[in-house]
């Protein structure tokens, strides 16, 4: 009936006497006519906005009562709150409310809410509800767009030496990628820029797939890709100065290093160069240390340097017990090799942890307490 009664007024449409009447009357359908050019809104994305919006919200009220807090801070120390900076805020807190608590995380803190929560992931899929890219529907899409691209990369460099080999062109030896003086992100860096939680796993192929990238031989074309996941490494070199070697009458080189710390032990080590691998400890050979956990600490850095069957190590030490002393004596012989190695060896030394002094202690008795961590025993009645 519908159809037979909007054709009859299309007939009617015809006749010149009902053509200015039928323009007035709206042809009946069955649904409302829409809007073509209208774009749906999908339920995914009303809910990401609302929750950004109220991201926002927070974060903007929280810079503000941070902005105010900086204000007060400054105006206790008597500074100028336009230019105090927040290592003035960290020292002001240091020194306004200081902290016996064993537990940094535990200790009074002022910073900005950009560090202080965490960051949002922005939206992956457009209005329609429709994912950006295919890795989506993995749960970690940023992640495994960073492993994509990797492998892109390693495609392109593999494109480009084949053309090269088919040309016959040899490639520039000195157009190499040195990647001696820098490290990839850690872990906990690379969860903050991909935004997205990262297992120990997925960290490990990570860096083997940005290791295999680094040793094709032109690997320098994507050098920006790769700078981008790495860091240059602080060289301690830089704030310790080796020190240069010395010479007794015989001519026999050597280096003294004094105020070897660890625990209450104190020593000063003295390696000398040419030597056969001995050790004297207070006047005795490595067995000196009765638990060979101690005699492995003294070693390692002579074995790591490949040097412990070419020098002579003479090691006065006291207090402490048995790995306090073992500790000491292994930091004063790592800090000596540093004359007799060069300079690779010594950055490699500094990422074993090797040149590091350990500044641990015993953690002192709490008020209330029976000893550090141990407690008295409660009784209810």
């Amino acid at each position: 009936m519908l159809r037979k009664f909007n054709a009859r007024l299309l007939q009617l449409s015809n006749n010149a006497a009902c053509t200015q009447l039928v323009s007035k009357l709206p042809l009946c359908t069955s649904a409302p006519i829409e809007d073509a050019n209208k774009k749906v809104v999908s339920k995914a994305m009303k809910a990401y906005l609302e929750r950004a919006k109220e991201h926002d919200e927070f974060m903007a009220q929280k810079n503000l009562e941070f902005q105010i807090g900086k204000r007060h801070l400054a105006n206790m120390m008597g500074e100028n709150p336009e230019t105090f900076t927040q290592e003035d805020v960290d020292n002001a807190i240091s020194y306004l409310f200081p902290s016996g608590l064993f537990e940094k995380k535990a200790r009074p803190l002022m910073k900005p809410p950009e560090e202080v929560f965490p960051q949002r992931k922005a939206a992956e899929f457009d209005l329609m509800g429709r994912p950006h890219h295919f890795l989506f529907y993995t749960g970690k899409p940023n992640f495994y767009k960073l492993l994509y691209d990797i492998v892109e990369r390693v495609n392109e460099c593999n494109r480009y030496e084949d053309a090269m080999n088919r040309k016959s062109i040899q490639r520039d030896p000195n157009l190499v990628l040195e990647m001696s003086g820098y490290q990839w992100l850690d872990k906990d860096a690379l969860e903050k820029q991909c935004v997205e939680g990262i297992n120990d796993k997925e960290y490990n192929n990570f860096k083997d797939a940005m290791e295999r990238l680094t040793k094709l031989p032109y690997s320098y074309k994507v050098k920006d890709f790769i700078m981008e996941y790495s860091r240059p490494l602080m060289m301690q070199t830089k704030t310790h100065d080796v020190p240069e070697l010395q010479y007794d009458k015989d001519g026999k080189a050597f280096i003294t290093t004094y105020e070897c710390l660890r625990k209450r032990a104190r020593a000063d080590v003295t390696v000398s160069s040419p030597g056969t691998g001995k050790i004297t400890i207070n006047g005795e050979g490595i067995n000196y240390f009765d638990d060979i956990h101690c005699r492995e600490q003294l070693l390692f850095p002579l074995i790591f340097t490949n040097l412990h069957k070419n020098v002579d190590v003479v090691a006065n030490v006291e207090g402490g017990g048995p790995a306090g002393q073992a500790g000491a004596i292994r930091w004063g012989i790592a800090w000596s090799l540093r004359s007799f190695v060069d300079q690779e060896i010594v950055e490699k030394m500094r990422i074993a942890g090797l040149l590091t002094r350990d500044y641990r202690i015993r953690e002192r008795k709490k008020p209330g307490q029976a000893g550090a961590r141990k407690k008295f025993t409660w009784k209810k009645r």
